[in-house]
């Protein structure tokens, strides 16, 4: 799965936010299994996976090694403040309170499609971290990219 788009919105006084409709039709087969959202790792924003992504990444991490603590620290950590949660019938998607201060989700906010999962922000902290004046972004595109084999494929 590959999302698509950039969606600006707003979220109700109860943490809700309507998905758009352009991502909404993307996310339509995935509807019935369910989602997972959790704290990003390097940002202060949310990842929403669908269930098979979430699936997928938690297949890997049960791979670690238990007994070396930092794994188990690792594990704890990635996992904290998991929630399973649903887009009701409505195209409505509430989150939680706790997800809701980390992020600090209110009024204006920014869906972001990721690939195969999608950022939640805060507009002014999306606006901030795309318009970072410090990142040369044509380098950092050189850094990661610039030495993949076209050739290759996945």
């Amino acid at each position: 799965m590959n999302l698509i788009g950039v969606h600006e919105l707003k979220a109700d006084e109860k943490a809700r936010i309507l998905l758009p409709s352009a991502l909404k039709k993307q996310l339509l087969p995935l509807l019935e299994e369910g989602f997972v959202l959790k704290r990003s790792v390097f940002q202060k924003c949310l990842e929403l996976y669908p269930m098979r992504e979430w699936n997928q990444i938690m297949n890997k991490l049960n791979k670690l090694n238990r007994f070396v603590k930092k794994n188990n620290d690792f594990i704890r950590m990635y996992t904290a403040g998991v929630r399973m949660v649903e887009i009701d019938g409505n195209g409505r998607l509430l989150i939680p309170k706790d997800l809701v201060n980390f992020a600090g989700i209110q009024g204006d906010i920014v869906l972001n499609a990721m690939g195969s999962w999608i950022e939640i922000w805060n507009k002014e902290a999306y606006e901030a971290v795309v318009n970072n004046p410090d990142v040369d972004f044509a380098a950092l595109a050189e850094e990661v990219m610039g030495n993949l084999d076209e050739t290759e494929s996945n």
